[in-house]
């Protein structure tokens, strides 16, 4: 079993995502699809009069600001591109189905309702915040469809106590699943080559981590790429074999992250 996160970057070539994910299946790969929709949702606000809100927190991490409506925009545009990667993948002969983590509450959450970001020098609150912390991960549905031979496609929509939907950061899904699932390992593929040592040189890419040096590397990391350290720490602290932080903008990228390409955290240094 492996877990496998494709962002939502615009430059992400999703059909070779899908034909190597395909071809993994056919193989005998198990696999759970996790993915995000940051150009799509953007995307959708605009067309709506409502454009993205982007923050940084003030530890430093970037994230999408999720009042009322843009929840219900999210909402729409997972539900899309969710149908888009399942059809997908069932063209190609793979038994794919499409699950939001709030369904049969697969992605059990804590609404954060405030934000404390930095923003012009100053630290501000944002109150009235639908995004979420994962609290539990109902994994006995996700194991009775794999024994059943279908391959899930998750949106990272959490639910809490209350019915409330809560935006829940896709990276982290993919980290706790795989912890949770106990996969053999986790592929986060993005819109860059892996973790640079010197933002945006790509030549300065860096090959190999242990999880012990993930503090350190996250001095190099820029963005959301902090998000895809920290969730690589959780999954390798839970007992995942490895990470690999990955281009999912080139051809064959799920085979390319196989064979060494990307970034690879492994548990310890060798």
């Amino acid at each position: 079993m492996w877990v496998v996160k494709v962002g939502g970057h615009e430059t992400v070539n999703l059909e070779a995502v899908l034909d190597d994910l395909a071809a993994w299946a056919h193989e005998g790969q198990r696999w759970i699809l996790v993915h995000g929709i940051s150009a799509q949702a953007d995307a959708l606000g605009h067309a709506l009069g409502h454009p993205p809100r982007h923050v940084i927190s003030v530890s430093g991490r970037t994230s999408r600001y999720t009042d009322a409506r843009t929840i219900e925009i999210l909402m729409m545009a997972y539900g899309a591109f969710n149908a888009r990667i399942v059809a997908g993948l069932r063209r190609r002969g793979v038994d794919a189905i499409g699950l939001r983590g709030i369904d049969g509450g697969v992605v059990q959450a804590r609404r954060k309702g405030v934000l404390k970001i930095r923003e012009n020098g100053r630290v501000l609150i944002l109150r009235g915040d639908h995004s979420g912390k994962i609290e539990r991960l109902r994994t006995g549905l996700l194991h009775l469809l794999i024994q059943q031979g279908l391959y899930p496609v998750i949106v990272p929509l959490g639910i809490t106590p209350d019915g409330t939907v809560v935006n829940i950061d896709g990276d982290r899904v993919a980290a706790l699943l795989a912890v949770a699932m106990r996969a053999s390992g986790l592929i986060l593929l993005t819109g860059a080559p892996g973790l640079l040592r010197n933002y945006p040189d790509e030549s300065t890419r860096v090959a190999v981590l242990s999880v012990d040096a993930l503090e350190q590397a996250m001095a190099w990391a820029q963005g959301r790429m902090r998000t895809k350290l920290e969730a690589a720490g959780e999954a390798l602290r839970g007992g995942v074999g490895c990470v690999v932080l990955a281009d999912g903008r080139i051809e064959r990228p799920v085979y390319r992250a196989l064979a060494g390409e990307g970034t690879r955290i492994v548990a310890r240094s060798a």
